[in-house]
């Protein structure tokens, strides 16, 4: 029998079907991937078996655990059930967790609430959790909180949170998708031992193929709400998926742009930073401060028109206080950053300059105002443009074409749009001003591998076709190979390694792009069979 059995389960929510059928296991120490584009039904189907679903959703079939009904508990007994026998880890801890609770007083109130602990027994429990999870004594104290944590510190404490009880049932929704490949591999690796030392199932809800192959035991395809595919993981480098839409997921997970056209040795230079440094203040402590952070340290590079450059590094190096910095949007405390040949320094040239760079962020719902209409939202920039008064709705027209949108996504709101849709727009917005350089810093991390390939087309096309650079601030060395000419590899403010991309991933020579390169899965095209 196994750990979790769903079996027939069908969700409506208004009538309308998001579950249909779902029939899913997973054993104690096996590995199971649920895999699919956004709005699959992948979270769904694990708030499911949590208990989480909509309150006005109509939930059909059986979810169980151990052999225990889940569907037939009511919520106080379902209570009792989460954190202790099921543990979850969501995409984003920073929504998980309290910003205003220390790490060692969230990891205990976990074990507390389930066995009515005292304090110091719950605090010497989330010591152990926290020190199982990577973050030990004396560095990460249980006094620190989730904001002076590095991203992949604080998806470790909702680890640790998920699994200080040792539940039987590990769920991670997205867990990685947003950690660079070094935490990533760790944080996978804490995950996977728990399944594999500790005897617990768990279930890994992803849109990276290439973890799933490598992680995974059994891969299952979801599409619609309905379960498409099952499969081992090893046939994704293999004999490939059999369904028609597991094919589809497997091209566009291998996916490579249209080629391009390297820039002219004589190009001009768009982008110039000229020795930067960029510091902050050391955080405050009982007498005085601690010592200054330089985030950015010396950091001199060009970029050219139509050039297309990735900029990798572990989570902390620097990578998004770069990219600000360069688009003007924080201050530098020496050295020089210039756009077209003009100085940020330069107030009277300010206006001007940020025509010709545009930035687009990693989450579009947080970068678009969510009570602004599309149209509204793609004419923000407009201000830094002299154009007639008719002139607007024609631009914001052209420019949504020329992301694969038409003009009845105008008049929407962002929650009316897909998540790549909603990254059409940012970059949309971007476009609206016709800049010589666009900076992405995270563009693509959250977008499922069918959207992913659709908006690396379209980046490769606007460098081909209108000469505007790129400046691809990832963690996925993937997306860097295929989109980018050349790439620069960031560690502690510095930049320690650059070169034509396919050199340096292919050879890398310093240790910071070594770990990089060693830790990213690897998804290689399926065998073709024996003629």
């Amino acid at each position: 029998m196994s750990l979790l059995e769903i079996r027939n389960l069908s969700l409506t929510l208004d009538g309308r079907p998001l579950l249909s059928s779902i029939n899913l296991s997973v054993a104690a120490g096996e590995i199971v991937a649920l895999v699919g584009e956004s709005g699959s039904g992948k979270s769904l189907t694990a708030l499911s078996v949590l208990g989480l679903a909509p309150d006005q959703a109509k939930l059909t079939g059986d979810i169980a655990l151990d052999g225990q009904s889940l569907t037939a508990l009511d919520d106080r007994a379902l209570q009792a059930i989460r954190g202790r026998d099921i543990g979850m880890v969501f995409q984003e801890p920073l929504t998980a967790l309290n910003p205003v609770m220390t790490i060692g007083d969230q990891v205990a109130e976990v074990v507390r609430l389930h066995t009515r602990c005292s304090r110091t027994e719950g605090r010497a429990a989330a010591r152990k959790a926290l020190d199982d999870a990577g973050l030990a004594a004396p560095r990460f104290t249980l006094d620190l909180y989730p904001h002076q944590l590095s991203g992949g510190q604080r998806q470790r404490v909702a680890i640790a949170m998920a699994t200080a009880l040792k539940p039987r049932l590990l769920i991670a929704d997205e867990a990685t998708s947003a950690l660079d490949p070094v935490n990533q591999a760790l944080v996978l690796d804490l995950l996977c031992a728990r399944a594999k030392e500790g005897g617990a199932g768990l279930l890994l809800i992803l849109h990276d193929l290439a973890v799933a192959r490598e992680r995974a035991d059994r891969v299952v395809v979801i599409r619609q709400g309905r379960i498409v595919e099952t499969a081992p993981a090893e046939a994704l480098s293999r004999e490939g998926l059999t369904s028609d839409y597991g094919q589809t997921l497997l091209r566009d997970a291998l996916h490579t742009p249209p080629p391009r056209i390297p820039p002219a040795t004589d190009a001009p230079v768009v982008a110039q930073a000229v020795d930067v440094v960029r510091t902050y203040a050391g955080s405050r402590k009982l007498f005085g401060k601690g010592p200054e952070i330089r985030a950015v340290d010396g950091i001199s590079l060009s970029i050219k028109r139509g050039e297309s450059v990735g900029l990798i590094g572990e989570s902390g190096c620097g990578k998004s206080t770069l990219l600000r910095a360069l688009a003007g949007l924080e201050p530098v405390q020496s050295g020089h950053v210039l756009i077209n040949g003009h100085d940020w320094t330069d107030k009277g040239q300010e206006r001007q300059m940020r025509q010709r760079i545009q930035p687009v962020f990693q989450d579009p719902g947080a970068s678009l105002d969510p009570r602004w209409s599309i149209y509204r939202s793609l004419c923000e920039p407009l201000h830094l443009l002299d154009i007639p008064p008719a002139e607007p709705e024609r631009l914001a027209t052209q420019t949504l074409e020329q992301v694969g949108l038409d003009a009845t996504f105008l008049n929407r709101l962002p929650h009316q749009m897909s998540g790549g849709q909603r990254q059409r727009v940012a970059l949309a917005r971007a476009l609206m001003t016709k800049p010589d350089l666009i900076v992405l810093d995270e563009a693509v991390s959250a977008l499922d591998v069918t959207v992913r390939a659709r908006i690396l087309d379209l980046l490769s096309n606007l460098t081909r076709e209108h000469g505007i650079a790129l400046l691809f601030v990832s963690h996925d060395l993937e997306v860097v190979r295929r989109l980018t000419d050349r790439l620069l590899v960031m560690e502690a403010g510095r930049i320690v390694e650059q070169g034509a991309t396919q050199t340096v991933l292919a050879n890398p020579t310093h240790p910071a792009t070594q770990r990089l390169v060693a830790a990213t899965p690897q998804l290689k095209p399926p065998a073709e069979p024996a003629s």
